[in-house]
């Protein structure tokens, strides 16, 4: 026998339910993809009314203003932070945004300038930023308002040198600060024979650069007791690949019009900051330093270090490194939140540990020379 018809009410019941199973699973599978586009700007760039500029003589114009540590070394240290701006609907970060201010006092200073701070005095500009949608995304106009932000960087680099005329200096930076840095030393600094006489070393932190752009000046560092050169990687797990096909497939990095290209088949720069250098060797667990998760700790304090956590490898141009399992190295946080540089530093005392025994090289080297 056959069965009792369906209602036309019960057809479009089970209709509904249809479809709104339908967009539950589609909303689930491409739920990156819908809040990627919730951020879109939705105006071009060359259209874009941008952020004023900051005033670097102002000291609001600064997250650190060579802040020091009681016991601090000489050097000046220059630090460009990550994105920390990931509101939608703009283009570049306006200064003093109270959400991309906290975050970038909460978490990445701690984490990622404080390894710098027992070697001198550290500052940090506050810069109109990129937004995180331009980190998503290889569209024209993100790559564009990834390079106005170069501008601020420059003029922030010329206020800093002007308070820090001589003595050691230290140029840092992490993410898409990294990126902005690779820029300034190329253009900036390796031109500039007496500011290369002052550097002790740069660190671009979690970000790919082109091996092939690094200035001749301003090479990679090649051992632990080289100075004047370039620390610098873009670290993933071994056992997640599809991170590092993610990181090549968006990579940019720049070009000699000072625009922002594909990677493509480029080697990308590592140097391991366990061993301080190039070379492919496999660093095993018992010779890193320790990593640190520093987020919500004040600058003066010196966060709790877990050493002896992973093993790591300069491989296919990136620093591949084994599970860290302590929940300290989870990455926590919001959806923006976990597409931002991590929320601890997986490598923070041999990041501290280099750039000391770098600074004890270039002064031995100055007092050598009689300088």
């Amino acid at each position: 026998m056959r069965g009792p018809r369906l209602t036309f009410r019960q057809w479009v019941g089970w209709c509904g339910f249809f479809l709104v199973f339908l967009i539950t699973v589609a909303t689930f599978v491409w739920r990156s993809d819908i809040r990627i586009a919730a951020m879109d700007p939705q105006t071009p760039f060359q259209t874009y009314t941008p952020p004023s500029a900051p005033d670097y003589a102002r000291s609001s114009a600064w997250a650190l203003r060579d802040a020091r540590l009681s016991n601090s070394g000489p050097a000046a240290i220059f630090f460009v932070h990550s994105t920390t701006f990931d509101a939608p609907r703009a283009w570049n970060a306006p200064i003093g945004d109270p959400a991309a201010d906290a975050y970038l006092a909460r978490v990445v200073l701690p984490n990622y300038a404080g390894p710098f701070a027992p070697l001198g005095g550290v500052s940090a500009p506050r810069y109109r930023q990129a937004s995180l949608y331009t980190r998503l995304t290889l569209r024209r106009d993100a790559r564009d308002a990834r390079a106005f932000a170069y501008r601020d960087i420059e003029a922030a680099f010329e206020q800093w040198l002007k308070a820090h005329p001589d003595g050691p200096i230290i140029l840092a930076g992490v993410e898409q600060g990294a990126e902005l840095l690779d820029r300034l030393v190329r253009d900036r600094v390796a031109p500039d024979a007496a500011l290369r006489r002052r550097l002790v070393s740069v660190y671009l932190l979690d970000a790919i650069v082109a091996a092939d752009r690094l200035a001749p000046e301003t090479p990679a560092c090649h051992d632990r007791v080289q100075v004047g050169c370039v620390v610098g990687w873009s670290q993933v797990g071994d056992d997640d690949d599809g991170a590092a096909a993610r990181r090549f497939r968006r990579a940019l990095v720049w070009n000699d019009r000072d625009r922002l290209e594909d990677l493509a088949d480029r080697r990308a720069l590592c140097v391991n900051p366990v061993t301080g250098d190039d070379g492919p060797e496999r660093a095993d667990a018992r010779r890193h330093r320790g990593g640190a998760n520093a987020t919500g700790l004040e600058w003066s304090v010196r966060p709790a270090i877990l050493d002896r956590q992973v093993s790591s490898q300069c491989r296919d141009g990136l620093l591949r490194h084994s599970a860290a399992t302590a929940e300290s190295f989870s990455n926590r946080g919001s959806w923006a939140d976990r597409r931002k540089a991590r929320p601890y530093n997986l490598f923070y005392a041999d990041i501290e540990g280099d750039a000391q025994t770098r600074l004890a090289a270039w002064t031995q080297r100055q007092t050598a020379a009689g300088r």
